[in-house]
Formats: C-alpha cells, structure tokens, sequence
C-alpha cells in the first residue's frame, strides 16, 4: 500500500492528511482555540465524587471538569500521591503484553490498531464477575491526571490517573513498575532482546512499554529516548512541589510533531510539507530519532495548493456530505445523531430478481470497505448502526461481516463489530478520542440549531398572534412596539393585502415596527416595549 503525509499550513489551521494509495485515509486539523489536548497532564482537583455512576469529576482549570470514571484510577492512587511507584512487578510473559499505543498507557489522538471482536453473548461468559474495585477519593483532593479523550460537544475531556509519557520508541510509565511489550512486535528473539536492554537501564519504580518502532533499534537510540523520558518526568516531578491545583504540568506535542512520531516509519513513502517553518521542525525531530528516514521528507515547492495536487481538498469535502457514492452504483447515506450515527446502504439502482443476491451482496461488500474508510476520515466514534441492502442467503452475510472485520484491521481505534443481524444491520463501537471532522469543520446552523428542520412561518406567526393576545388580555398599557425576528418571518409578516402585521396590529390595537436580525432564530422573536425602552418578551410567553 503506498502511504503519504501530506501537510498544509495556511494562517488559521495546520492541516495534516494521511493518505493511502493516493485516497485520504485520515484528517488531523489543528486551529487556534481548539489546540490538541489528549496527552496533557493536569494536577486537578476533585470537585465532586458521583459514586452511582462509578466517577468522579476533576477541577482542571477548564470551563467544564475533567471526566474520570473509576476504571480510568490507577490501583496505585495512595502510594503515587507521594511521588513513588511502588508497583515493582514486570511482565515477562508474551501473553500479558501491552499494546504500544494503548489508551491506558499511551493516551494518544492515534489509539491502537485492534482486530475488532465479536462480544460475548450472555451464555459464552464464564464464571462470576469480579468484584468492583474500591476507590477511595475525597472532595478538594489533589489528583494528578492525565487527558485521554478530546472535550465532544457538551462534554468536558475524558481523563486518568494512569499517566504515561510516550516518545518515539518507548512509553514511560512513571508510577508501574512493568515492562510491557507492543503486541505488533511478533519476533520472540527481538522481543527478549529489547526486554534484556530495557531492564538494564530503567530506573526503579519505572516502568516502559515498548513500542513496534523499536524493533531492531541499537542500544543508544533506546538509551536516548528513555532519558529524554526520564527527563521530561523529573521537571513534572519539580513542578509538583511549587504549584497548586488546577495547573497544567505537561503540555504534549502538537498535532503535527504527535503524527511524525506516532506514524512517520518505513510505511510511509514520503513526507510532503508546504510550509517552511514545519518542514525545519520535522527534519530536526526526525534527525535526532530516525536520521535514516530524513530523505522521505520533502518540501513543497509547486504553485498549485499542495491539498489540490494530492486529491486531498475533494475527498475532505467528500467526507463533510451526507450522501458518498460508491462504484457500483450504489451509495451510502451517513446520518449522525446524538446517541448514534446511522449509515444507509443504497443499491441506487434496479436489478433483475434473479441477480438481486448477487448485485445486493457487490454493493454491500463495497459499502463495507467505504464505511469503515469513512468512519477513520470522518473520526466517527461511539455507537454506529449500519443498514445494509437485504441479503438471503446466511453465507452472504457472513462474507459482509468479514469483510468489515478485515477491513477494522486498518483502523487505529478500538472498534466491536457484531454479526448481521436478520434485518441487515450490523452494530459497531468504535472509540471516540477526538472531535469528529464534522464537528472540527462545521458550527451548527444559526437558523435550525442543528435539527435541519425549522418552524413553519404559519407557526411562527400563531406565536406572535398569541403573544400580543396575552398582552392585550392581561391589560398591559403600552401602545408601541417594536418586534424583532429573523429576515424569512419579517418577509412573511408583510406579504399579503393587508399584510399579517396590519392584521395583527389592527386585531390587537397596537402599533408594530419591525426589524430584521439574520442572527435571530427562525423560531424565536423578540418584543420592546418603545415607551418603556425595554425588551418584555417574557412577560408575556406561553
């Protein structure tokens, strides 16, 4: 597979887009406001304890508290409040080693590749579950935390107390003692090799795990990185003994840095960059752990828009659209909502009843294939329902569901996928660590609020109508008004002979001026009192 990074600076946004044989595979955009947050650490405050929900809620120093449930606490929570690890065990068998980019070790905005799953029905589980974790934290205690999922809509940030520092080929785990290996590096004798160099040189109630990039990597390279970890954790370690919660202790790397260091390997053919301050800042972080690496990355000298060159700016105005047409004909229709996002599978076209299996099962087959390239472009996370064309046959259904399962193996995130079910749906999980592209591109719609539907100006009118008849009726004494609603209803409001307005002023006794606000809500409107100079919508709303 050819894999590029192109990389694009304009003066409000940096724009980094990972393709995959020439198509965006995936979208990154940092812009001023809405900075990278996942990887910082924070020493919080806990401001209130919810035990029925198993989580407590941490002062950060945001608008919002900081999410933590109690599975995100760290085993170790009293003895680490003192700044010592004590955890000393170390994890030397194959089968407990840790992935390289889990979230509970490496909080990264690029989770780890998993093979999705299918859950376990009620009657494969075995034996009791465990007992539930005690976790013991009190009101105003200080808590060190670290963010591991992006603030999504009206929900503040995701975070744990299981904190970790990832560099280029390890990840520092300060307060456990455990040396993990990524469940990407297959070669036992590398393994044992990189277990052997590690123990050698981590500090006592340290831990590392170690990542696929440090496969075949010399002694000095490893030596370097865990340094430069090691260092990075003294000067949080300093700080702790001066600053008073909120604070924020670690700010991790940019967006831009974060994708070289997590995805810039021997995959990757080349690094294309138009701007010149990002290009000096990647080849000097690139020279420092990958020297080799250095000729993948150029500089875009052309005068065409680097995005434009790549394909890049048509398939992310692709993946803002409701409606992604696939190859045989057919299409999908993607729908977000706020518990879920529903995806429709379209056959687009009429077939034969003897080759309906057959057409059915070719459109389903590439409509798994493009929904999961959509959900990675999009970032689309959580509860994600698919309807795909009826199927008759079992064996078809299963050859869908599998090819959504080969195709999540590509997939950075966590993902679930269950098997079709007799209606042709198939449910999917899928982790949520950023804001979707959506919601990073787009703001919601002044006019509709985000439901894509608004009022009808009949209905608006009544609202009025009822308003001026509760003034009247309540005897309030004012004779002039001036009424305020959006440019469509102000339109409406004097179409006619006499216009609705002269109707309204005529049946109430009431003199009404009228002003036009695009920013007003198609729904709402607001009425002065101009004798009074001063807004009385409430006084009398239903």
């Amino acid at each position: 597979m050819k894999k590029e990074i192109v990389i694009n600076e304009t003066a409000d946004q940096v724009r980094i887009a990972i393709t995959e044989d020439s198509r965006l595979a995936e979208i990154f955009v940092d812009t001023p406001g809405k900075e990278r947050m996942v990887g910082d650490i924070y020493l919080g405050k806990v401001a209130r304890v919810m035990p029925g929900i198993r989580a407590a809620f941490i002062d950060i120093g945001h608008k919002q508290d900081a999410f933590l449930h109690f599975s995100d606490v760290d085993p170790n929570i009293d003895e680490y409040s003192s700044l010592i690890g004590e955890d000393e065990s170390e994890i030397d068998d194959d089968d407990d080693d840790d992935d390289d980019d889990a979230t509970s070790a490496h909080p990264s905005d690029h989770p780890p590749q998993h093979q999705p799953s299918q859950r376990p029905q009620p009657s494969q589980q075995r034996g009791p579950r465990p007992p539930q974790r005690e976790i013991k934290l009190d009101r105003g205690q200080s808590i060190i935390v670290q963010v591991t999922k992006e603030p999504v809509g009206k929900k503040g940030v995701r975070v744990t107390s299981k904190v970790s520092l990832p560099g280029r080929f390890l990840v520092l785990l300060p307060f456990d003692g455990r040396i993990g290996v990524s469940k990407k590096l297959y070669n036992f004798r590398e393994k044992k090799r990189l277990r052997r160099i590690i123990r050698s040189m981590l500090p006592e109630g340290f831990g590392v795990i170690i990542r696929t990039v440090a496969e075949g990597k010399e002694e000095e390279l490893l030596k370097n990185d865990l340094a430069q970890l090691i260092k990075t954790w003294r000067e949080i370690e300093k700080s702790l003994k001066t600053e008073q919660p909120p604070i924020l202790l670690y700010k991790d790397l940019s967006t831009v840095s974060s994708v070289i260091r997590d995805l810039f390997n021997n995959d990757v053919q080349r690094v294309v960059v138009d701007s010149r301050r990002l290009y000096k800042e990647i080849t000097t972080y690139v020279k420092w752990f990958s020297p080799n690496l250095l000729d993948k990355i150029e500089f875009y000298k052309g005068k065409q828009l680097i995005f434009d060159v790549f394909g890049v700016a048509k398939d992310m105005q692709e993946s803002l659209g409701r409606r992604v047409p696939l190859k045989t004909g057919g299409y999908l229709v993607i729908d977000p909502t706020e518990a879920m996002t529903v995806i429709d599978v379209n056959s687009g076209r009429y077939a034969a009843s003897k080759e309906q299996e057959q057409n059915s099962l070719r459109t389903n087959m590439e409509a798994s294939r493009e929904v999961v390239r959509q959900l990675r472009l999009r970032d689309i996370g959580g509860i994600i329902v698919i309807d795909f064309i009826d199927l008759d046959d079992e064996r078809n259904k299963r050859k869908v569901y599998e090819e959504l399962k080969k195709e999540f193996r590509r997939d950075r995130a966590k993902s679930t996928v269950l098997p079709m079910t007799e209606f042709g749906l198939v449910q999917i999980t899928r982790q949520r660590i950023r804001q979707s592209i959506m919601q990073s591109f787009s703001e919601t719609c002044p006019v509709c609020s985000g439901t894509g539907i608004v009022q009808s100006r009949a209905t608006v009118l009544t609202d009025i109508t009822g308003w001026f008849g509760r003034l009247r009726t309540e005897g309030h004494g004012g004779r002039f008004f001036k009424l305020t609603v959006h440019p469509y209803i102000a339109y409406y409001l004097n179409e006619g002979r006499p216009s609705h307005l002269m109707k309204l002023m005529w049946k109430n006794k009431v003199i009404i001026s009228t002003k036009s606000d695009p920013a007003m809500p198609v729904n709402s409107f607001k009425v002065f009192s101009a004798s009074e100079k001063r807004e009385i919508t409430e006084a009398f709303k239903a």
